[in-house]
């Protein structure tokens, strides 16, 4: 039995499907398996990976290519000397952020982590809603060190459906880091905190339970598939999908269907 979750953010602009097999569920012709209880690596995983999937649906209801992805960083004077003064800073810096942009009345909507890497040294990425003069709001209010600043949608991060954003915002010291050949590269944070404004909530998905495994995603009527990923649960050993897609506009043009691919991970 396959189940699939159906999200809507943006008011219907985007919709994003989960599909997967139902471990209530054997498979066709068999029993249900034993339930076994997990690792605590395999919960450590989990924990992560349900993590960035709440980060990414924020990402995708509230955030834009055109909002701001920045980065405080510390002078070494005044790195701090604990997590908590960290978090005391950024605490300091939103109390005045949240000031100028409640006075010209635009919406406060930021992610943030806070990061001390493996040599001592600290910074903090922030994705925050854009607004009229958001990069010097940032830089004023930001007195421990400098301010970097880019459009989400310029990031190396960004992708149509923010899963390499939602993942980066949200890593710590235990995410492993993958180089291109494959080989697993060294620890660089030696300990992270993340965290989000309370002003997000999220509706709840669609979920209904098909007959059967699709061999093809289904592409919605009016929208095209803009990402879609496919493989095998590591926790569950069960197979999964997820892909996600946008309304067509008059002055898109959306991929053609051979060009898009779900991507093995």
């Amino acid at each position: 039995m396959t189940k699939r979750k159906t999200y809507r953010f943006r008011g219907g602009e985007i919709v994003e499907v989960e599909e997967y097999n139902d471990g209530a569920y054997g498979a066709p012709g068999k029993s249900r398996a034993k339930k076994q209880k997990p690792t605590p690596e395999q919960m450590q995983q989990v924990n992560a990976l349900n993590k960035a999937r709440l980060a990414r649906h924020r990402l995708l209801e509230y955030f834009s290519p055109g909002d701001i992805f920045a980065t405080l960083t510390y002078a070494v004077e005044n790195r701090p000397p604990d997590m908590e003064k960290a978090k005391k800073d950024f605490s300091d810096a939103m109390r005045k952020i949240r000031r100028k942009y409640k006075k010209i009345e635009a919406p406060l909507y930021w992610m943030r982590n806070i990061e001390q890497g493996t040599k001592g040294a600290w910074h903090i990425h922030l994705i925050i809603k854009d607004c009229e003069g958001a990069a010097s709001i940032l830089q004023n209010a930001w007195e421990h060190g400098g301010v970097y600043i880019e459009r989400i949608g310029k990031s190396k991060y960004y992708d149509k459906d923010m899963s390499q954003l939602a993942a980066y915002i949200t890593k710590n010291e235990r995410t492993v880091e993958k180089r291109k050949d494959g080989t697993v590269a060294k620890p660089r944070i030696r300990q992270a905190l993340y965290s989000a404004s309370k002003n997000m909530p999220l509706k709840k998905p669609k979920v209904k339970l098909l007959v059967r495994w699709r061999a093809k995603p289904q592409e919605k009527k009016g929208y095209y598939i803009a990402k879609c990923h496919e493989g095998i649960n590591p926790i569950t050993g069960h197979r999964y999908r997820r892909y996600t897609m946008y309304r067509i506009k008059d002055e898109e043009q959306p991929p053609g269907k051979d060009l898009v691919r779900c991507n093995n991970v």
